[in-house]
């Protein structure tokens, strides 16, 4: 995984190992306080809170440990955090996106944790996502590293809706038919929105985007497209001299109009490379979390904004 991942592992570590009453014992309890009969279920970042928001409906009540402007890579839970992953009856999470999660579901949550990466069924995507220590030789890059992000692409996440409707059907059987009921709505969502991914960008004048870090690697996979992202490992790297250039290189060669960005990092790179070959910068959202610039939208939004970005920027009809 990413480097920014290092400083998070040792905190916690320290933090998963403490107890329940060094974490106050009702941290989880004055969350799902008001949820009644509720089930309580803890998710690690917001492409999961939207999973089981949607298909849980009012059977559930959702605490995610990644709250809003925190870039999810860089988290770290606090010991009332620790306290609700120990507590919640189903806690659902990305295994090795997050250390800390990791960390705490290990020590506190071994009966409890749903990992969706098996139904993601995540691919070398050619994208480097591994974790390297500092001053690394740049050939150490490492082709064959998981890419997380298969949110980005509807078709896996669809998978993952019906992982995670199963495994609450599963926990909380007397609540099946909702779950099924509410899953069946979702999926007939992403479906919608695959269809208009598919049609969106069947016929661009370009195929070619050039993004702050190389989130987007399924996507492209999916609708036929080529990412070129300037930072592989972390999106608020500063990216080598050699590989600026590179970029620089491409935009010119395949006239592409556009470099985007994310909302939870800097766009100062991103700007940079744009002025200097001249060419605009736009917003592509890697849906990891949401800001306060975009609190009042979902996966479904950001998604829509997503098509509608590269359509302009790639001149697809």
């Amino acid at each position: 995984m990413r480097s920014g991942f290092r400083a998070v592992v040792a905190g916690a570590a320290t933090l998963a190992t403490l107890t329940l009453a060094g974490c106050g014992g009702s941290s989880a309890g004055d969350s799902a306080g008001s949820g009644g009969d509720k089930l309580d279920v803890v998710t690690s970042f917001y492409p999961l809170e939207f999973i089981a928001r949607s298909v849980g409906g009012d059977a559930v009540n959702v605490t995610t440990l990644t709250a809003p402007g925190v870039e999810p890579h860089d988290l770290e839970l606090t010991p009332k955090q620790v306290g609700e992953i120990a507590e919640a009856k189903l806690v659902v999470y990305e295994k090795e996106l997050q250390p800390a999660v990791d960390e705490a579901v290990a020590q506190n949550a071994k009966d409890t944790a749903f990992d969706v990466t098996p139904a993601a069924k995540l691919e070398a995507t050619g994208a480097d996502f591994e974790e390297h220590e500092e001053g690394a030789a740049e050939e150490e890059h490492h082709d064959d590293a998981l890419d997380p992000h298969f949110w980005l692409d509807p078709v896996r996440y669809t998978a993952v809706v019906k992982a995670v409707e199963e495994k609450l059907a599963s926990v909380d059987s007397a609540n099946a038919d909702g779950y099924h009921e509410r899953a069946k709505t979702l999926l007939d969502q992403l479906g919608r929105l695959d269809s208009e991914f598919k049609t969106g960008l069947a016929n661009c004048k370009l195929k070619t985007f050039v993004t702050s870090h190389e989130a987007f690697a399924y996507l492209a996979k999916r609708y036929g497209l080529t990412m070129v992202g300037i930072a592989g490992v972390t999106p608020d790297a500063e990216p080598a001299p050699a590989r600026i250039k590179e970029v620089q290189d491409i935009v010119k060669a395949q006239k592409v109009t556009t470099i985007f960005y994310e909302e939870l990092v800097s766009p100062k790179v991103a700007e940079t490379i744009a002025k200097d070959v001249g060419v605009k910068t736009a917003v592509l959202s890697p849906i990891e979390g949401l800001s306060d610039a975009n609190s009042d939208q979902t996966y479904l939004t950001l998604m829509q904004q997503n098509l509608q970005e590269l359509r302009k920027a790639n001149g697809c009809s």
